[in-house]
């Protein structure tokens, strides 16, 4: 017949070996459900992505019509970047909202933007 520090020493040798099979097993299935996850939405984070470098694209683009001193006018940055003029209008919302860029004087119907001077500081 066993001791009873015996039994004590198995049942926690037991319940150690029973939780670390349990946290083996948890962290096997969560990675399994990652991994079915990511090929689940391999598409949609491809177009994503594509997305995203088409954005920074365009950035770039209109902030190089806007570093003249008289800036430019909607109408001139999507003629000039072939941007649909929707688009110039909603990343420049965007872009002022940031303080990235500023209205300057009105020309016709259109403001004219500026980039604002960044502080170094």
């Amino acid at each position: 017949m066993k001791s009873f520090y015996e039994s004590i020493i198995n049942d926690n040798f037991y319940l150690h070996n029973k939780t670390m099979t349990d946290t083996d097993q948890a962290a096997q299935e969560k990675k399994e459900a990652m991994k079915q996850l990511r090929a689940e939405r391999k598409d949609s984070i491809k177009r994503v992505a594509a997305r995203v470098k088409n954005q920074k694209k365009d950035l770039k683009l209109l902030k190089e019509q806007l570093t003249g001193d008289d800036g430019a006018t909607a109408p001139e940055i999507a003629g000039i970047t072939k941007i649909a003029i929707s688009r110039v209008i909603w990343y420049l919302a965007t872009l002022k909202q940031y303080g990235e860029v500023a209205e300057a004087n009105k020309d016709g119907a259109y403001f004219r933007y500026k980039l604002v001077a960044k502080d170094n500081a």
